[in-house]
């Protein structure tokens, strides 16, 4: 339930169809697993987001028909990603379609590959945001992206895919640093990815496909 008294975030989480998502995790968890673990991994982030105390909605930009009922049976609002023009553009399709409704809204992009997010590590991430215009955290590898904000009246500029710590610094966004938040960072590509986030302790739908797979 949302408690923020300013009246919450609104997150954008973009998602590839299944079939193309994570091809970088084929190896570790085989063709017929990967997307699997891709749905199962935006399904732990999704509800976790939805569990924070200062998210008010959550738009999941994606055009998979399977992905789409389940997230918006967890409670995710469903945003078509009619740019089909990749992630940054679909980022920015989803903040303006949420603002088109809500146009002061503060939004923020959310990776959807976040097994092991924590609803009150995401709280902190977002009372700092609060505080500055624009901001983002980078990932556990200190080269790429999983969060990235923007307050009202501000455009989100997504510039997320590689090296997008450098971008996001450099087109003025304020970088959060904060001890104690490595589930919002621990975003999952590879095999190694995986096994961080299980360490840190995945949500259930994650857990069960890979505990299924191992047993």
């Amino acid at each position: 339930m949302n408690t923020d008294p300013d009246g919450g975030w609104s997150l954008v989480v973009p998602l590839k169809p299944l079939a193309r998502a994570k091809s970088r995790l084929a190896a570790a968890a085989g063709a017929r697993l990967r997307p699997r673990l891709a749905l199962a991994f935006a399904q732990d982030t999704v509800a976790a987001a939805l569990e924070c105390p200062r998210v008010r909605d959550v738009a999941v930009v994606t055009d998979d028909q399977e992905a789409a009922a389940v997230l918006a049976a967890l409670g995710a609002r469903i945003v078509p990603d009619s740019p089909a023009a990749g992630l940054n553009a679909a980022l920015a399709h989803g903040a303006r379609t949420l603002r088109e409704e809500r146009a002061r809204a503060r939004v923020a992009a959310l990776n959807a590959d976040l097994p092991a997010l924590r609803p009150a590590e995401l709280a902190r991430v977002l009372q700092e945001a609060g505080k500055f215009p624009r901001t983002f955290l980078a990932d556990a590898a200190e080269i790429g992206t999983t969060f990235l904000s923007a307050g009202p009246g501000v455009e989100l500029s997504p510039a997320f895919g590689g090296a997008s710590r450098r971008r996001h610094l450099s087109s003025g966004a304020v970088e959060i640093r904060l001890a104690g938040v490595d589930s919002v960072r621990r975003d999952v590509d590879t095999g190694e990815d995986l096994a961080a986030a299980l360490a840190l302790g995945v949500g259930p739908r994650t857990a069960a496909h890979w505990d299924h797979a191992a047993g």
